[in-house]
């Protein structure tokens, strides 16, 4: 039986070092997220209802979006034993130079209606964290402020062809004056998607003051008065705005893009050509026939096509048929290190997170940001570790199992 006695006052010492209390309520908010959905749900409280929808929504029924996710989720695992990882090494090189982590910062349009920071906290979270930084023809800050955030960053450049085509070429040409590295050309946006959450919002942009728009912002006036105490939102590419979003996708999208306009953007940017939005083995061989760097597998988080393919299960037999000749890469569904780790094991040389970024900078602007690069990086050292692989180049197809829910018939 155990003896019991009254605790002796030396023996309390110890249990009464109270942690020091944290006075900016920004930064306990943070600290205490130890997920991209802790992010995702401070971001909510503090994002008015429209504005999050945006970014956390997909196209009509958000299938597609829903199964990425659960693609990611239904992964099992297969680690080694007895391996020194003592030191795990998550650099990688990716389009001809170096990445700290096997992520970078996706193209994000509209980015400073989320928080008024905007891709200037991204660009520059992603310089500190040595990670590339992509910015959307939709961006809301210019080619050259992004340059300014990021200065000695790997900086890269997502294109839309638009119908006035010299407003593309234009973009194209300042990214390259500006020192961007890699031009990402997208296919997936002849028109916009669906996006339901929006229409039931009202979503337009600028934002237009309504009842319901009132009602919400009472509980969260701080962005509110971040919104209207900052610089208007100025489009690198859009001359004027007003409507909702796949309105204004729809008047400046050209539906007729093609191979053509491929071989034009080729000819005027001198540093790497990614193609964006590929859904399928046959486009991504025709691709590499062609001679481009890479390809991002992506349905465009889901926003565009509902019942698209799911990235990553299109991600084997795609590395399996080019990855000799181009850099194969992915986004869309990824929301822990561990779905990183499992796109690098099944063959994609480098993955981007969209939304996770946004969940970040709506839940703390830059060190929102900080936190979830530093919340995936985590992630994927943990779970290098507990697969026991000492670097990225040791993931191999042998160290993740795909489990089937959506079976063909």
């Amino acid at each position: 039986m155990v003896e019991r006695r009254l605790p002796k006052p030396r023996d309390l010492a110890p249990l009464m070092q109270f942690k020091k209390f944290d006075f900016n309520a920004s930064r306990r908010r943070l600290s205490a997220a130890l997920t991209i959905e802790d992010l995702q749900r401070i971001a909510k409280r503090r994002t008015p209802k429209a504005a999050f929808d945006y970014t956390d929504g997909a196209a009509e029924g958000e299938l597609s979006l829903r199964r990425a996710r659960q693609a990611f989720e239904d992964v099992e695992f297969s680690p080694s034993i007895l391996r020194d990882v003592s030191t795990v090494d998550t650099s990688t090189t990716i389009f001809g130079g170096p990445s700290a982590q096997p992520f970078g910062i996706a193209p994000t349009g509209f980015t400073r209606l989320m928080q008024t920071e905007g891709e200037i906290a991204g660009a520059s979270a992603a310089g500190a964290a040595g990670i590339p930084f992509t910015l959307s023809t939709l961006g809301t800050s210019s080619i050259e402020d992004v340059k300014a955030a990021n200065p000695l960053g790997r900086n890269w450049f997502q294109l839309y062809v638009m119908k006035q085509r010299e407003i593309s070429y234009g973009l194209v040409e300042r990214a390259a004056a500006a020192e961007f590295d890699t031009l990402f050309f997208t296919v997936d946006t002849p028109v916009a998607g669906a996006r339901l959450r929006d229409k039931r919002n009202g979503f337009s942009i600028p934002p237009q003051l309504s009842l319901g728009t009132v009602v919400n912002a009472i509980p969260r006036p701080w962005w509110w008065i971040d919104f209207l105490t900052t610089p208007p939102l100025e489009f690198a590419s859009l001359s004027s705005t007003g409507g909702t979003v796949g309105e204004l996708l729809d008047s400046a999208m050209d539906p007729s893009i093609s191979f053509e306009d491929l071989k034009v953007i080729r000819e005027l940017f001198p540093g790497k050509i990614v193609v964006k939005g590929v859904q399928n083995v046959e486009d991504s061989t025709k691709l590499a026939d062609l001679g481009v760097d890479g390809v991002v597998l992506s349905n465009h988080g889901g926003r565009q096509l509902d019942r698209a393919p799911i990235p990553f299960h299109l991600l084997p037999e795609v590395a399996r048929e080019v990855g000799d000749d181009l850099e194969v890469t992915m986004d869309t569904g990824i929301m822990n290190g561990a779905d990183i780790v499992s796109a690098l094991a099944m063959g994609a040389k480098f993955t981007f997170v969209g939304r996770a970024y946004l969940y970040g900078l709506m839940a703390g602007g830059r060190a929102g940001v900080d936190r979830m690069i530093e919340i995936l990086s985590e992630q994927v050292e943990r779970t290098m570790k507990l697969l026991e692989v000492s670097s990225v180049e040791e993931l191999e197809p042998k160290h993740v199992t795909q489990l089937q829910r959506l079976v063909p018939r």
